[in-house]
């Protein structure tokens, strides 16, 4: 039988995110994100999701107690046993990185005033952080999963695969499940994978993106020289060129570049020439004008046709 909330194990303190910063665009943008939709509880101001590490469910809760110039938030962790000291630096770690709260967009915002095209975009935008995926792994499987296959199926088995393989810990309001780490999911034999994928190319394609992130330092994967990270993700069996850019940008907040893929192509072309549209080339000329911060760039331009303003109901 699960734990009862207050059975549970809590730490709680407060996360400094670097300002501008506004946490509710950060909820309306989970809210509206497809791939990790019903994978975690949205309520004004507040964040509840549950991450795996060691092979047990933390859930965390956030919410938002600051401004958007003077941004604060204060967590709690709930564990059925009780995190040591470096596993509680471990779980802030990640959640610093999946909301992105150290990215500084002074210098973005700065480039973008000198493109009249985007003034409308940052001023809708503005302290918007990119929410990444929760772990590179989970979205390396996700962009598997997906190929050539329609969202709503990519979700049921992307779900399928959490209730199998991955943990959940049960607070008051809700279950929440974390997606399964490497080592959790290299336990499933590829007959059990094929039960739920039904796919034996994307079987093992998922065998060779769980031996890769088993043997490969994630900090490698975030901070090591980006050509060469791109280089060995490209080296995974079913990832592409396409899917390493969504890893680097989306996994890995890796904006030193970007492609200049259909998504952006109707972007671009929908907020700087609706009445005559641009070519990749045009694009492509675009980007190089923001330098090391194409990905932010990107990802403005992708969010830029969302309404951001309705904040999730409680």
């Amino acid at each position: 039988m699960p734990a009862t909330t207050t059975q549970l194990s809590t730490v709680s303190g407060e996360l400094f995110p670097q300002e501008p910063f506004d946490f509710n665009k950060t909820l309306a943008f989970l809210q509206a994100f497809p791939p990790t939709a019903g994978e975690q509880a949205l309520a004004p101001a507040t964040l509840t999701k549950a991450v795996s590490i060691h092979g047990r469910a933390v859930a965390f809760k956030i919410q938002a107690t600051g401004t958007i110039e003077e941004p604060r938030l204060t967590y709690t962790l709930y564990t059925e046993q009780p995190l040591s000291k470096h596993e509680q630096q471990l779980i802030l770690e990640r959640i610093r990185f999946f909301l992105s709260l150290d990215d500084d967009l002074r210098p973005f915002y700065a480039l973008c005033l000198t493109d009249l095209h985007m003034a409308a975009v940052i001023e809708r935008l503005y302290g918007l952080h990119q929410p990444k995926f929760l772990t590179p792994f989970e979205i390396a499987c996700w962009s598997i999963l997906v190929q050539r296959t329609p969202m709503a199926i990519s979700q049921r088995i992307k779900q399928a695969i959490v209730e199998r393989w991955g943990t959940s810990i049960r607070l008051l309001d809700a279950t929440y499940q974390a997606f399964p780490e490497a080592d959790q999911l290299a336990q499933a034999s590829s007959e059990e994978l094929l039960q739920i994928v039904r796919n034996e190319r994307k079987v093992a394609y998922l065998r060779s993106v769980i031996d890769f992130f088993q043997k490969t330092d994630e900090q490698f994967l975030r901070y090591g020289n980006y050509e060469e990270v791109a280089r060995q993700l490209r080296k995974v069996h079913g990832i592409g060129a396409w899917s390493a850019a969504f890893i680097l940008i989306r996994g890995l907040g890796r904006m030193e570049a970007s492609s200049v893929e259909d998504e952006l192509l109707k972007a671009v072309n929908r907020i700087y020439s609706p009445d005559k549209p641009l070519s990749q080339a045009d694009v492509q000329q675009i980007l190089q004008r923001y330098g090391s911060l194409q990905g932010y760039y990107s990802f403005y331009m992708r969010v830029s046709g969302l309404d951001l303003s309705r904040l999730p109901a409680r």
